[in-house]
């Protein structure tokens, strides 16, 4: 092994050059699938890339350009603006292929995302943006409706296994140490699904051992790491271990753990933005219509928390936090979508009844569009019986209030209307 290429982190030297060398993802570089597509055909277009650390983002980004053979740039969002961004335009336009990979593009603020808009539109540069934010909060409409947004998952227990196992027979150090790993769960539980940080766990569980050969248990990689992992860094380490913590806490209705695991990120500097967002997305996901008040107090802590800031917000945060950990929950919205975009998955784009399209010239009223429709205001308890969906998949019900009293009410509701889908 050169020395060059000893000083580099483990993570580093295995990251794979080749789609056929990348483990993961494989609901978009799997045979068939989208990424998979696009490479084999070197017709890459402009993405966003969305997921937690270490799941493959840049090494994606890196293979693209390879394969595609584009030439590669790549800019940090935090250490990168406006002139950078330009730079890189004017040498893509000098090349006339080129492709930006901007890490933790989220950082990006407008102007400097304006400034790749009319790059991207022109094909002057295919754009790579990597984000573990939503996008839709913070990646502007205007580049969003130019780009694909892919979802990258944490990697799975037989992946993370199959990135340390090709590490243990691929890379010269390792073998130098006689490795001998007997047991997993420590690795893979404290990695969390980030194919990074295990490969940086187990070069720094080697290299602390001294005995030869080294024989990796679970009892020693909690022993080696424990101080390593006693802290919070909000750029790395236990930032999504805690955030997680923080949301299970919430949705298993503690309030202590809730404000223990928000007090953790208060002292680790976290953006309260970021833990504010949380709580908006788990206002509708795990309370929902249980309690509707949920959501407006968790978009109206996130408005306050922008606007003052730290110290004060911590009190807003711990208030909309022990508030939603002491709501009643229900998880029923977010089953109804599931269940609805799985449905739209298996059947399509099913015809709209006509009865309920819209009809806004001569010609679509003569074609049905808009006939026989009951407007339900004229009718008592503004109700009149009529099926909505298309006709393949009438009766089928896909939202199923909980159990709350709020939802009770739902439910009773729904069985006076819709005895058919409601009337058990």
């Amino acid at each position: 092994m050169s020395s060059q290429n000893k000083n580099k982190p483990l993570a580093e030297r295995m990251r794979p050059k080749t789609l056929d060398a990348f483990i993961g993802q494989k609901h978009l570089v799997g045979e068939g699938r989208v990424l998979f597509n696009m490479i084999k055909s070197s017709q890459p277009h402009s993405v966003i890339f969305w997921g937690p650390p270490g799941v493959g983002k840049t090494t994606l980004a890196q293979i693209i350009a390879e394969e595609c053979g584009m030439l590669f740039f790549q800019l940090s969002a935090i250490e990168s603006g406006v002139k950078e961004v330009r730079s890189v335009i004017e040498n893509a336009r000098k090349a006339g292929k080129a492709l930006l990979f901007i890490d933790e593009i989220h950082r990006f603020n407008k102007s400097q995302q304006d400034s790749l808009l009319g790059a991207v539109e022109k094909g002057l540069i295919t754009l790579i943006g990597a984000t573990t934010e939503n996008p839709s909060f913070e990646v502007i409409g205007a580049l969003l409706s130019r780009c694909q947004v892919y979802v990258l998952e944490p990697f799975h227990t037989d992946e993370l296994k199959a990135i340390v196992m090709q590490a243990l027979q691929k890379d010269e150090w390792l073998q130098q140490q006689e490795v001998s790993l007997e047991e997993w769960e420590a690795l893979l539980r404290l990695c969390g699904g980030d194919g990074r940080r295990i490969l940086n766990l187990l070069e720094l569980v080697v290299q602390s051992m001294q005995e030869s050969p080294r024989v990796i248990t679970n009892e020693k990689v909690e022993h080696i790491v424990q101080q390593r992992m006693a802290g919070y860094d909000k750029t790395g380490e236990l930032h999504y271990d805690i955030i997680s913590a923080f949301i299970k806490s919430i949705r298993g209705s503690d309030p202590n753990a809730a404000v223990y695991y928000l007090a953790r990120m208060i002292a680790g500097g976290e953006d309260p933005k970021f833990i504010a967002r949380r709580m908006i997305i788990l206002a509708s996901e795990d309370i929902g219509n249980a309690n509707p008040n949920a959501l407006l107090l968790a978009t109206s802590c996130f408005q306050a928390v922008s606007m003052i800031g730290y110290p004060e917000c911590r009190i807003i945060l711990s208030q909309t936090a022990t508030y939603l950990a002491t709501s009643a929950k229900s998880n029923a919205a977010y089953m109804a979508i599931n269940h609805a975009q799985d449905l739209v998955k298996k059947t399509g784009d099913l015809p709209v009844p006509l009865s309920i399209r819209n009809a806004p010239t001569r010609l679509m009223k003569d074609l049905g569009y808009h006939k026989d429709y009951r407007y339900a205001h004229d009718y008592e308890d503004h109700f009149v019986m009529m099926e909505y969906l298309p006709e393949s998949i009438s009766g089928t019900q896909l939202y199923n209030p909980g159990e709350s009293p709020a939802e009770q009410r739902q439910r009773e509701y729904l069985r006076r209307c819709w005895k058919e889908k409601y009337g058990y």
